[in-house]
């Protein structure tokens, strides 16, 4: 909780400028142009996952690991080895996009006018890679307000830079913000980065490759499963280009930006310092049960009340952060809404087979999951549009939930406690409630109805983090910390 809330504060900056950012972009270049930038990113992604070797996931572990047992050469030595093969795995992506932006342009775009396009933003996947190696030591040694300062800083200097470019250049900007953004995130990452004492070793070719290799070893097949979610999108994509145009990626790409960013940083603040925590207790069953359970808990307290706000003012909401262009998208957003809850649940376990380093099981449940989730998205498009794309995601992380709760029950002996089945259940039923609110009431008497069960849903949230932070007496706490300080 600690974590979520020193996140918590700088993401609202950080959702205010991604609302700020979304509003230009849905202005200056319409679906159209937010379908390009959709495109341009899952291409590339797609190249990364291949090539970023799962660095970003594997080393936190390795630097966490090496960090809790005190060890200052050791995390010398891992830091050095990490950096060491950002460069490498960077260098290996760019040369790769390079070299097929022909063929990328043909398969993406259906015609070779992108590809200086994709020759150009190539870069960008070295610069993400080195910041991934700068985010990584910040996370595994803990040092969440710098890594917070980082997000900040990077989110809004990218925001100053890029956002004049679409104002003049419109479409023909897009290839310039998103290599001036990566080139940005880079440098802020790397100042915060070199603020942290790390002890320096000497480090051969041989000793980067021996000591990398289990490193490597376990973030290949990380980066497998990334990859299988990277391909799956990118060919649902592919297939709503081909059937629905262009236009219709841009509001695919809206739809799940609303959730995955507003409502998905919530799980990036809460893993930032989960993670790492769960790593350091990931021998023990029990232990690893009790922070599993823990997580889950908060997760579902802190996003429960968000994903009911956003079922009662999806419209508003659609229309603030795009235009009404994008109302189109609101019956799928309310399908996403509801699929979060499980995600946030099977969020919380999955995160055991990482920190326990079975990453062959990681990579075979994960392959698992996303053949059904390319099934389920084919199907839910071609029956329904873009809501099928809603329906499906729910469908989808119902399934995963169940797979991932049972794999972790025969590997580790899991169970969710009784307080957190009492928790999601009163969540989740007044989203479902919400959601039946929004679809079968008129406005803007749904928005009166609606706001009854967002006020039962902040009080349940209240009373149940109460119980088990104090809250009362950490604002105190806090409060009487400032006065004394003035």
């Amino acid at each position: 909780m600690k974590a979520t809330s020193i996140f918590g504060g700088v993401q609202v900056f950080t959702i205010l400028i991604s609302i700020i950012r979304s509003k230009f972009i849905a202005l200056f270049l319409g679906a159209t142009g937010l379908g390009i930038v959709g495109l341009l990113n899952s291409t590339t992604s797609l190249i990364g996952g291949i090539t970023n070797f799962g660095l970003s996931t594997s080393a936190v572990r390795d630097v966490s690991v090496a960090n809790n047992n005190g060890d200052d050469m050791r995390v010398g030595l891992v830091v050095s080895v990490l950096r060491r093969w950002v460069w490498v795995t960077g260098a290996f992506g760019t040369l790769l996009v390079l070299l097929l932006s022909p063929w990328l342009s043909e398969i993406t775009f259906g015609n070779s006018n992108y590809i200086w396009s994709f020759a150009l933003i190539s870069v960008t996947l070295l610069f993400n890679q080195l910041n991934i190696g700068q985010l990584v030591v910040l996370q595994g040694m803990q040092k969440l307000q710098y890594l917070a300062k980082a997000s900040l800083a990077g989110s809004f200097l990218g925001l100053l830079v890029t956002v004049p470019l679409y104002y003049f250049f419109g479409n023909d900007g897009i290839v310039s913000a998103l290599i001036i953004a990566s080139v940005v995130s880079f440098v802020i990452s790397w100042y915060f980065a070199n603020k942290v004492h790390i002890t320096k070793v000497s480090l051969t070719n041989e000793l980067a490759f021996s000591e990398g290799k289990s490193m490597l070893k376990m973030g290949f097949l990380i980066s497998l499963s990334g990859l299988l979610v990277t391909a799956s999108t990118y060919i649902i994509q592919l297939y709503i280009s081909y059937r629905g145009g262009v236009d219709q990626v841009g509001l695919f790409t809206a739809g799940f930006s609303i959730i995955n960013t507003y409502v998905g940083l919530v799980f990036t603040a809460m893993a930032t310092d989960y993670f790492p925590r769960l790593s350091a207790v990931a021998k023990s069953n029990e232990l690893s049960k009790k922070t599993i359970n823990q997580q889950a808990e908060v997760s579902i307290l802190i996003l429960g009340p968000i994903l009911i706000v956003f079922l009662v003012f999806i419209k508003l909401i659609i229309i603030i952060l795009y235009s009404n262009t994008f109302v189109a998208i609101e019956e799928m957003v309310l399908w996403l809404a509801l699929a979060t809850f499980f995600k946030a649940s099977a969020w919380s376990v999955s995160f055991i087979l990482l920190a326990k380093g079975d990453t062959k099981i990681f990579f075979w449940n994960e392959l698992l999951a996303n053949c059904y989730v390319l099934l389920f998205d084919l199907v839910g498009y071609y029956f329904w549009g873009l809501a099928g794309l809603g329906i499906s995601c729910c469908a989808t992380y119902l399934v995963y939930s169940c797979q991932v709760i049972t794999l972790s029950k025969i590997k580790y002996q899991f169970s969710f406690d009784i307080s957190f089945l009492k928790i999601f259940s009163i969540q989740f039923l007044l989203a479902v409630s919400c959601f039946a609110v929004v679809k079968f009431v008129d406005k803007p008497y749904s928005y009166l109805a609606g706001s009854i069960f967002i006020l039962l849903s902040v009080w349940h949230s209240y009373i149940e983090l109460e119980k088990r932070l104090g809250l009362k007496i950490a604002l105190a706490n806090f409060l009487n910390n400032r006065l004394k300080k003035e």
